[in-house]
């Protein structure tokens, strides 16, 4: 099997032209992850994943802003892959999103357009 790898999508226009301070744009990602690993627990990859938690593999990956999220999202969601959108209360906005674990060589193409995320 090829190696497990959570993908987690974080807007940088949060920090880049809305100011969020850096504290609060990675606590969307543990918010997500958090969040997805909760809703695929008993999911084979995701138990795979948590079984050897000293190499868990995350890519953090930056998207522009809110559109461009919620674009891939609805990607994903036509395409059956799993994943949480969080949506921050109470400003009711797009904030991160994250797979469930999959084999890299599964899900690695609907990330290959996107940088990792620079703060």
């Amino acid at each position: 099997m090829s190696e497990l790898v959570q993908y987690v999508v974080v807007r940088g226009d949060l920090l880049k032209t809305m100011g969020w301070p850096i504290g609060a744009v990675i606590a969307q990602a543990c918010h997500a992850c958090t969040a997805v690993t909760h809703l695929f627990y008993n999911d084979s990859y995701t138990q795979a994943y948590l079984a050897n938690l000293d190499v868990m593999h995350k890519v953090v990956l930056e998207v522009p802003d809110e559109t461009s999220l919620n674009d891939l999202c609805l990607k994903l969601l036509n395409e059956d892959i799993h994943h949480k959108l969080w949506i921050e209360q109470p400003e009711n906005i797009s904030t991160c999103l994250a797979t469930k674990p999959y084999p890299k060589n599964k899900v690695q193409s609907y990330f290959k357009k996107y940088k990792l995320l620079k703060l």
